[in-house]
C-alpha cells in the first residue's frame, strides 16, 4: 500500500485530471504470504491496491471513468467477510476467485457513491500474457499449453478501451462487461449489502473514512 500511495502522489503532482482510470493489476498465486504491511498478497494486489488507489485519486476523476479488470472467476469466489485475509484455509483459485468477486462489489459501490465519475468493470477472458507464471507449478503449465487457444493481449484489453471511448459506453455505471457488452455477474456480486460492508470494511483496513 505504500508503494499505491507513493504512485498516487506522483499522478496528483502530475496531473489536475484524470480521465479514464484503468485498475489492471493482479496475479494469482500458489501460496498463502503476506505483505511487508501485513495484508494477504492476493487481497492486497486485487482489491486493495486499486480501493486505495482510486480513493486517493478520487478529486482528479471527476467526469472520468474508473475501469477495473474483473474475472468471470469472481463465480468460484466464496468472500468471507469475518476473515478477508484467509488466515484460516488458502486456495488460490478460491482466493483469486474472491478478489475477481470484490473488484465487482467495488465498482458497484463506487458507482453508488460517486456519482461524478463513472465505475465499470470487465471480464477479459483468458489472455496469453505472463498471468498465472509468476509461481511455476501446474497452472503455469496448463497456462504455457493452452497459450495457442488463449486470447491476445489485445483481444483481451478491447472491453477496456470501449469502456474508455466508446461514445456507447459512455452512460454506462456500474457494469459488468464480457465482449464488449453488459453481462449480468452471479448474486454474490449484485449483493448491495455485501458490497457497502466490503467497502467498510476495506477502508478500516487501510485506514481510510467509510463514508466517502
Amino acid at each position: 500500500m505504500s508503494e499505491v500511495r507513493s504512485l498516487a502522489d506522483d499522478l496528483r503532482s502530475r496531473y489536475d485530471r484524470i480521465d479514464v482510470l484503468a485498475n489492471n493489476a493482479g496475479a494469482i498465486f500458489a501460496t498463502r504470504a503476506e505483505t511487508s504491511e501485513g495484508l494477504e498478497r492476493t487481497f492486497a494486489l486485487n482489491h486493495l491496491a486499486p480501493f486505495l488507489l482510486t480513493h486517493l485519486l478520487r478529486d482528479r476523476l471527476a467526469g472520468g471513468h474508473v475501469i477495473t479488470t474483473a474475472s468471470d472467476a469472481h463465480k468460484a469466489g466464496r468472500l468471507d467477510m469475518s476473515d478477508l485475509q484467509s488466515t484460516r484455509s488458502y486456495s488460490a483459485s478460491r482466493v483469486y476467485g474472491a478478489s475477481k468477486l470484490c473488484n465487482i462489489l467495488f465498482t458497484r459501490e463506487l458507482a453508488r457513491r460517486a456519482p461524478e465519475l463513472r465505475a465499470n468493470c470487465f471480464h477479459p477472458g483468458v489472455v496469453r500474457t505472463g498471468f498465472a507464471k509468476n509461481e511455476g507449478g501446474i497452472l503455469k503449465v496448463l497456462i504455457t499449453l493452452g497459450g495457442p487457444l488463449l486470447r491476445s493481449p489485445e483481444r483481451g484489453a478491447r472491453s477496456l478501451v470501449w469502456l474508455a471511448t466508446s461514445p456507447d459506453a459512455a452512460v454506462l455505471d456500474g457494469e459488468y462487461i464480457r465482449d464488449e457488452k453488459i453481462s449480468a455477474p452471479n448474486a454474490k456480486a449484485q449483493d448491495p449489502i455485501l458490497a457497502a460492508e466490503l467497502w467498510a470494511k476495506s477502508s478500516a483496513l487501510l485506514g481510510l473514512d467509510s463514508h466517502t
